[in-house]
């Protein structure tokens, strides 16, 4: 913790020469993208895309889950989702899961988060049911446990596609969902075209 202190004090000072940059901040921003992720700390955004501040509007959650839209219930990603569109109007949505992702591997084995209650209940609202799309029960190894990531990342940008402000750009052309896999050992990402369920090098 201390060196994040440390940097943290030493901030101010970084950034002294870009006043200008900072001021601009202030009056506002204009994100080019949001970006969900999981909260895995080995997955940072900014490092990934290069995105400077301002660039990204960030939603983290663990095991990047967007839960199905539901009228009557309140969910802060839910609402992160809806400001990003309909303040900010941001014209493209990134779902992006990671290899060695916990969430996940606890949807595959109830027992590694069998002492966690508030995981175990989040990761019902994946929305895994007994379609293709189901991570197979049982897969551990990081090999099995890919193709089980990219198939919950398509089935959070289903879930998106609920959501009454999504509809309606994507009508109108004025939105984009993007389906990620990033592999922390290497820095690769994958992605997902629209057509398809394949993940290739984006």
């Amino acid at each position: 913790m201390q060196s994040l202190i440390e940097h943290a004090r030493r901030f101010p000072a970084r950034i002294a020469g870009q006043q200008g940059a900072y001021a601009a901040l202030a009056r506002g921003q204009h994100p080019q993208a949001l970006f969900i992720t999981c909260s895995d700390s080995r997955v940072i955004p900014s490092l990934i895309t290069g995105a400077r501040p301002g660039d990204v509007f960030e939603v983290r959650t663990a095991g990047n889950i967007v839960p199905p839209w539901q009228p009557q219930a309140a969910c802060a990603v839910g609402g992160s989702l809806e400001f990003a569109l309909e303040a900010l109007e941001v014209p493209d949505v990134v779902v992006c899961g990671h290899s060695h992702c916990g969430a996940v591997k606890g949807m595959l084995r109830e027992q590694d988060v069998r002492s966690m209650p508030l995981v175990r209940d989040w990761l019902t609202r994946a929305g895994h049911g007994t379609g293709r799309d189901t991570p197979a029960p049982g897969s551990s190894t990081d090999g099995e446990l890919a193709p089980a990531v990219q198939r919950h990342v398509l089935t959070q940008l289903d879930h998106l596609r609920t959501y009454p402000c999504v509809t309606r750009r994507l009508e109108t052309g004025r939105l984009r969902l993007h389906a990620w896999y990033y592999t922390v050992e290497t820095g690769e990402v994958l992605a997902c075209p629209p057509d398809s369920r394949e993940f290739r090098p984006l």
